[in-house]
């Protein structure tokens, strides 16, 4: 079993507690250290509530960093689940130390800090994984399997959407809307930085298509807020398709409405996070089908990525641990000196994390110049 570290993710922070799922349920990774908040105390009463040992509960990331990389049982890799504005460091030191890293999204809060982060992942040669969970359900690597088979003929049009309702109103006092309405630690992009860039990936991912341009509006509703909370992009692929990405923190009756539809020549398909089992699959001409995950027929992208029969509902632990199933691949990989499963291959890694932020930037750009189209410079 690989050893696992985590920075972050300590009392009240929900990503942490997901990503420690997330690790178990495959049974690839053991949580055995973490610098798990800024107050050696409190990270001192996590970690013992986690069941580690007492030396490997730290109070300081860099010290972990240190510590571990010293130690002959160390950690194979660190999760860094931390406020945004201190992945670059963090991921600096733990890949400087001869760690691998898995990283939350978004990559960094500016373009510089994360082609600097791409350029020391290359030198080192370690593993870099970047957590855009929604890639690892199997019914979205169908969609891609589905595309890439041409399945779908030349694309046409690209619709992608995040909808939730969680920062309709201010949250004074909510430790998770306090960071993320906080330009200094969450970077200059609200729902941009938070959920756009999830809609982004899952574009990318599906179509393996780059986007040549884009033109942005960007909105902030909720009195007093200091980044925007919805967002509009229209999308001209480099392919030819067009396409258009909504992500918005204040549509109310909205709870976690992520859905994708791609249309071809040939046919389309649609999934939604919110009924993941299913890809609807319609081609020109013929009535639509219904693809389950686990049913016959599938990719082996979509195979690989199930673990339960048909008719027994996976969802978002079962998507995240996928991530981590394909970084425990090519962490184990990276330690043996042979080539990855391919298919694990298919985790994100630092290349889409640089386009992410540059995502964001182009956006942020496009914006502030009354929706002039603009490229994205990864």
């Amino acid at each position: 079993m690989l050893r696992l570290g985590m920075v972050g993710g300590g009392p009240g922070a929900f990503i942490g507690g997901v990503h420690r799922m997330a690790a178990r349920l495959d049974g690839r990774w053991s949580l055995v250290a973490g610098a798990f908040s800024s107050d050696p105390a409190v990270s001192a009463e996590f970690g013992a509530s986690l069941g580690l040992s007492p030396e490997r509960a730290y109070g300081d990331w860099a010290e972990m960093a240190r510590a571990e990389a010293g130690r002959q049982d160390g950690i194979d890799a660190v999760a860094v689940v931390t406020p945004n504005h201190l992945h670059a460091q963090i991921c600096a030191a733990f890949l400087a130390a001869g760690v691998p890293v898995i990283c939350d999204k978004p990559l960094t809060i500016d373009l510089t800090s994360a082609k600097a982060l791409a350029e020391q992942v290359a030198a080192s040669g370690l593993p870099f994984v970047l957590t855009h969970n929604y890639s690892g359900y199997p019914m979205v690597r169908e969609a891609r399997a589905l595309v890439a088979a041409g399945r779908l003929g030349p694309l046409r049009v690209v619709q992608v959407e995040y909808a939730q309702d969680w920062l309709a109103r201010a949250l004074p006092g909510n430790r998770q809307a306090d960071w993320r309405g906080d330009p200094a630690r969450a970077g200059p992009g609200g729902a941009l930085g938070d959920i756009a860039t999830h809609a982004f990936h899952l574009t990318r991912f599906v179509t393996g298509q780059a986007v040549a341009a884009l033109s942005a509006d960007l909105s902030t509703f909720v009195p007093g807020r200091r980044v925007d909370d919805n967002v509009h992009v229209q999308l001209r692929f480099e392919g030819g398709a067009r396409g258009q990405l909504w992500a918005s923190q204040v549509a109310v009756g909205a709870a976690n409405g992520l859905r994708l539809r791609v249309f071809g020549e040939d046919a389309g398909l649609e999934w939604s996070q919110e009924e993941p089992d299913v890809l609807r699959f319609t081609a020109l001409g013929e009535a639509p089908r219904s693809l389950r995950r686990g049913g016959p027929g599938l990719s082996d992208e979509a195979q690989a990525a199930t673990r339960l029969p048909a008719g027994h509902p996976e969802g978002y632990l079962e998507g995240f641990a996928q991530i981590y199933a394909d970084a425990a691949e090519l962490v184990a990989a990276h330690h043996e000196t042979r080539a990855p499963d391919a298919l694990a291959r298919l985790a994100p890694g630092i290349d889409d994390g640089v386009e992410g932020v540059a995502f964001i930037e182009a956006v942020l750009k496009s914006h502030a110049a009354g929706g002039a189209w603009t490229g994205i410079s990864a």
